[in-house]
């Protein structure tokens, strides 16, 4: 889903800065899943392109990679990937339809965890969120490391560290097709109201495109209480955008982050990453440690799920 108020191409700051010599950027892309992540990228129009645009990460792989100055794009995991028969390569989550590793330009279908960066933006700045506005595959964790990230300030750690799919709302819950999965039988990604209704009332669009008329649903308050500091819908800006100072600033980008990085990572900021409890009860409720809503009608189904997290008290 678009969302240009939030992703807004800076072509002149980046034409400036690398006429500059401004410092370039890297990425550290880990896996610490238990299954393979094929990260895949995405570079907005006008921004130099990545040395790659997918690849394989092997459980407890990492991977190096410089980032042009004034890139601006998105990073994403694909998972339950797989070669055809005729060597065609898909993904049954994050897919970018390309037929191959690389991405090559195509992004990634929803639902899926995505991390969005603009590098030496306004100010000079990194903008750099993780955002479920699209649905959600994935915990992931986007670190700042550098001079930036000791001032501390906004140039914080977000993400999403909470597995979704076993609790994800059936309504939005993406099922495994296949025999065997990570997932463990349950659901292999959540979707987004947006994805599963379509209604301009979810997706932020028409009569409800802008800030004013477009509200957090119930849907999205189940993303937002697991997880703070991610987007959770189109205008979730005041919480959900972090921003660094310009300069040597690195990122560490880790899919399914150990409980040694959520501790590490909670004790800084004014957010928590994620509730350290969330229990679901009832067919037409949707509740939580912080807030309860009540679903359309219709949602018949019980949905109880509970997610606690030994670390809880580092995280407030």
């Amino acid at each position: 889903m678009a969302r240009a108020h939030h992703l807004a191409l800076v072509s002149f700051v980046a034409a400036l800065a690398a006429s500059t010599g401004a410092t370039s950027k890297s990425f550290t892309i880990t896996n610490n899943c238990e299954h393979t992540v094929w990260p895949g990228i995405l570079s907005s129009a006008g921004s130099a392109e990545m040395d790659t645009t997918g690849f394989a990460l092997a459980p407890g792989e990492s991977r190096a990679m410089s980032v042009p100055s004034g890139w601006s794009g998105r990073l994403w995991g694909r998972t339950l990937c797989s070669t055809s028969t005729d060597g065609a390569f898909s993904c049954v989550t994050g897919d970018c339809g390309s037929g191959k590793q690389d991405c090559a330009g195509g992004g990634a279908a929803p639902p899926a965890t995505l991390a969005e960066f603009t590098m030496d933006g306004s100010g000079g700045m990194d903008f750099y969120d993780v955002s479920l506005v699209d649905g959600y595959n994935l915990p992931m964790l986007v670190a700042p490391q550098g001079a930036a990230a000791a001032a501390g300030g906004s140039c914080v750690p977000t993400g999403c560290m909470v597995d979704l799919n076993g609790a994800c709302p059936a309504d939005l819950r993406v099922a495994s097709t296949t025999a065997s999965s990570s997932s463990g039988g349950g659901g292999v990604a959540c979707k987004s109201a947006c994805e599963a209704f379509g209604s301009a009332q979810y997706c932020c669009n028409g009569e409800y495109g802008n800030p004013s008329t477009c509200k957090p649903s119930a849907y999205s308050q189940f993303f937002k209480n697991a997880c703070p500091r991610a987007y959770s819908y189109a205008y979730d800006d005041a919480t959900s955008t972090f921003t660094c100072a310009g300069g040597d600033t690195t990122y560490a980008i880790t899919f399914c982050p150990s409980t040694t990085s959520v501790k590490a990572a909670g004790a800084q900021g004014g957010l928590p990453l994620m509730n350290a409890t969330m229990v679901y009860l009832g067919g037409d409720q949707l509740g939580s440690a912080t807030a309860a809503a009540r679903l359309p009608s219709g949602h018949h189904e019980v949905l109880i799920a509970v997610v606690s997290l030994a670390l809880a008290g580092a995280l407030y």
